[in-house]
């Protein structure tokens, strides 16, 4: 399975959910990210080898790469390698068989059918037979994990999805443009209006109780209205640093999407993948 090489463009936590179940089934991604990553899940996101060198997900790890050589020799080792990649021409180096968008931008920053035999996107932003072969639904609820051949998912409603009652309420913003100085921690019982940290002095306040179950990254700049963290009202520690039932039901579309495809082979029959 070795030889069916895998691009996944982000490693965020959805992202990531999908490389873990890929590397369960046999696979072994290679993934890009940005040189600083906006990661808020990162106790479960391999984006986190950014900053730390190497980061183990459920028992699966990932390392920061410096360049494409070393990224292939990690991935022999079944070691997920992560690499900076901005402008995309590490894709074009690479010339996966499957290319995966997981960035969760929410639109189309520059993904094209045409960049692998097969090609996967997570979310709103893509129309699938036209800039993807495929696209996963992310919007939970009944249609979480489906697999469009043909037209686009749920458009964005920029409201999260309900978790323990409470939908944007238990979303951390940036009160202001600059610097993130965090006060509590990843894993951490908060209560409401308790100061998890601040930007620029500006304190960030939890407007309801629970767990912090996710927290940008201490020092990082930011933007007024940004997502910084979130708060899991259920406050089960095992949430923190586990993958999501989101992405794994997402990652299972993904699987399904990519095994569908190659059989089809879309016109490539050099696609080996057993």
């Amino acid at each position: 399975m070795q030889r069916l090489l895998i691009v996944i463009k982000g490693a965020g936590d959805l992202a990531s959910g999908v490389a873990h179940r890929l590397y369960r089934s046999g696979f072994v991604p290679v993934m890009t990210e940005l040189e600083h990553p906006l990661v808020v899940r990162r106790t479960v996101s391999f984006a986190e080898a950014m900053y730390s060198g190497e980061v183990t997900v459920e028992g699966v790890t990932a390392k920061r790469v410096m360049n494409l050589e070393e990224a292939m020799e990690y991935r022999r080792e079944r070691i997920i390698p992560v690499l900076t990649d901005v402008s995309g021409q590490a894709i074009l180096q690479i010339r996966p068989h499957v290319l995966i968008d997981a960035t969760m931008a929410k639109k189309n920053l520059g993904t094209s059918i045409d960049d692998a035999p097969v090609v996967i996107a997570l979310g709103p932003g893509f129309y699938a037979g036209k800039d993807v072969h495929a696209v996963v639904e992310t919007k939970r609820g009944h249609y979480l994990g489906r697999v469009i051949w043909e037209g686009p998912a749920i458009a964005n409603t920029g409201i999260p999805g309900e978790i323990g009652g409470f939908s944007h309420e238990r979303l951390l913003r940036a009160p202001v443009d600059g610097t993130f100085t965090a006060i509590k921690a990843i894993g951490d019982l908060v209560k409401a209006g308790e100061i998890v940290g601040n930007v620029n002095g500006h304190p960030v306040e939890s407007t309801i109780p629970g767990m912090l179950r996710g927290l940008i990254k201490d020092g990082i700049a930011v933007t007024s209205g940004m997502k910084i963290g979130d708060v899991d009202p259920r406050a089960d520690r095992d949430s923190c640093f586990t993958i999501s039932d989101k992405a794994r039901a997402v990652a299972g579309g993904v699987l399904e999407a990519m095994l569908a495809a190659c059989s089809k082979n879309y016109g490539n029959p050099g696609i080996d993948i057993v």
